[in-house]
C-alpha cells in the first residue's frame, strides 16, 4: 500500500529516498533519548539509505504534517518457519516531542497493518521496547498488542561495537 492516509491534516504514506535526512535525525534523537547513545551520522544514513534503496530488506513509514516529517518508524522481516509467513518487526520509532500524544503512532500502525491485510504472507507484529519506557509500552497495550514470554539476546560483531 503505497496510497496516502490523510486524515485531520496528517498524512502517512511509505518513506521514499527524500526522507532519509529526518530519518536519520530521528534515529539519532530516538537512540540519546531512549538509550543515552550517540550513533555515528556516517553508519546511521548509510543504514537508512540502505533499506530505502533495498526494499527486500524492509520499508519506512512516515507521518507528514505541513509538508514536514514529524513521525517515522521502520518495518523489517522475519520468516516464521512455524507460521509459514513473515512477521513485521516494527522498529525505529519517533515522534517529533511537540507531536506526541496526538494519535500520530496510532495512525502509523494502522497504516501498516493494512498494509499486512494486502499481503497474505505476513502472519503478524511484533516490536521490541526499552523495559523502562513505560509510555511505549501503554500504547502498545492500547492498540491490543500483547507482551510475550521471551527475552531479547544479541551479540555485535567486533567491527560493529563501536556503531
Amino acid at each position: 500500500m503505497t496510497e496516502e492516509i490523510i486524515s485531520d491534516e496528517i498524512t502517512i504514506r511509505l518513506a521514499e529516498p527524500g526522507d532519509a535526512e529526518p530519518l536519520v535525525r530521528f534515529n539519532q534523537a530516538m537512540a540519546l533519548e531512549t538509550e543515552g547513545k550517540e550513533l555515528v551520522e556516517a553508519v546511521i544514513a548509510a543504514g537508512v539509505l540502505g533499506l530505502l534503496e533495498n526494499p527486500t530488506l524492509g520499508f519506512y513509514v512516515v507521518a507528514e504534517c505541513g509538508g514536514e516529517v514529524v513521525a517515522a518508524l521502520m518495518v523489517t522481516m522475519e520468516w516464521s518457519d512455524w507460521r509459514n509467513g513473515l512477521f513485521w518487526w516494527i522498529q525505529s520509532v519517533y515522534v517529533l516531542p511537540t507531536h506526541r500524544r496526538k494519535g500520530i503512532y496510532r495512525r502509523l500502525y494502522e497504516f501498516v497493518k493494512a498494509c499486512a491485510e494486502e499481503n497474505p504472507q505476513i502472519c503478524g507484529f511484533r516490536l521490541y521496547v526499552e523495559k523502562d519506557n513505560v509510555t511505549a509500552q501503554r500504547t502498545y497495550d492500547a492498540l491490543g498488542m500483547v507482551e510475550t514470554h521471551y527475552r531479547m539476546y544479541e551479540e555485535l560483531k567486533s567491527a560493529g561495537q563501536e556503531r
